[in-house]
């Protein structure tokens, strides 16, 4: 993948403000909702990505990316699915591309990635970061 464009984690969690968190799941135990917690206590503004849900952790719940009104800027999509889903999670972003004219990262957590995921992100020209996990890169700042 030698046209994917792999931002620096730590560079992108100092720019950016709002986090939309695909998989955010309203069970305490999940980690998708644990992490969620933790970036609102750090300072982020989470949109949680759950058809199921219509509300979690006191903030709005949208049934999918394409939900969200397009003056929301969003400067993550943090991706909590299995990686078989990883590739139309990364469609999903790219029609949001094409809609709004914002181009967020996507950020796949720890086995989230996928190849087919990675080259949708390299000819649609999105910023990936494959395989971390956002608390970990927010605790080394």
């Amino acid at each position: 993948m030698s046209d994917l464009i792999q931002p620096n984690p730590q560079e992108v969690l100092q720019n950016s403000k709002t986090v939309a968190i695909i998989g955010c799941s309203a069970n305490p135990y999940r980690t998708s909702n644990y992490a969620a917690k933790y970036l609102m206590k750090r300072g982020f503004k989470v949109i949680p990505i759950n058809p199921i849900e219509k509300e979690i952790l006191g903030e709005k719940c949208s049934p999918k990316l394409a939900d969200i009104p397009d003056s929301v800027l969003i400067d993550i999509v943090n991706v909590f699915r299995n990686k078989r889903y990883t590739g139309g999670v990364v469609e999903e972003v790219e029609e949001w591309k094409q809609k709004t004219g914002q181009n967020p990262v996507v950020w796949t957590q720890l086995d989230v990635s996928s190849p087919d995921a990675e080259l949708v992100a390299e000819r649609a020209e999105i910023p990936y970061i494959r395989n971390l996990c956002i608390m970990v890169e927010l605790d080394h700042m």
